[in-house]
């Protein structure tokens, strides 16, 4: 009964994702940002043939794709936090790059850098304010 305890609490194993510069485990420093697929050359470039991935658009505007992501690494020996495009290879390789830019905007749950297009001026000023100035804030004229 003994040997059926020990075998059950095994843990599970570190992801072997290592540094491409030093060759060093990288510590995760963030959550996974999934990615997401809005058009058919997408889905496309990762083996689903046309038809489909048009079909796909076009009932589902955006489609998740599993086993890649973004997410931020530390590296003990570059003392720094960089983020990577992550790709699941098979149950325990991954394949690891810097993120480019263009990834970006296609992740789900991520803050648009420069705040939310569709918030005006003022109200982003406003949110800025570490005092509630009321009508002041106007500048109304006299």
């Amino acid at each position: 009964m003994q040997d059926k305890c020990i075998k059950n609490r095994s843990r599970s194993k570190r992801r072997n994702i290592y540094c491409p510069t030093h060759d060093c485990y990288l510590d995760s420093m963030s959550k996974k940002y999934y990615l997401f697929a809005d058009r058919p050359e997408q889905l496309e470039a990762r083996g689903i043939n046309q038809l489909a991935a048009r079909t796909l658009i076009r009932f589902h505007t955006t489609v998740s794709i599993t086993g890649e992501w973004l997410e931020a690494f530390w590296c003990d020996r570059c003392q720094s936090t960089r983020w990577y495009y992550v790709c699941k290879t098979s149950d325990r390789t991954y394949e690891i790059s810097l993120a480019p830019d263009e990834l970006w905007q296609r992740v789900t749950g991520v803050v648009h850098p420069n705040g939310n297009p569709s918030v005006g001026e003022f109200t982003r000023r406003e949110a800025r304010v570490n005092q509630y100035q009321g009508i002041k804030a106007f500048n109304t004229i006299r």
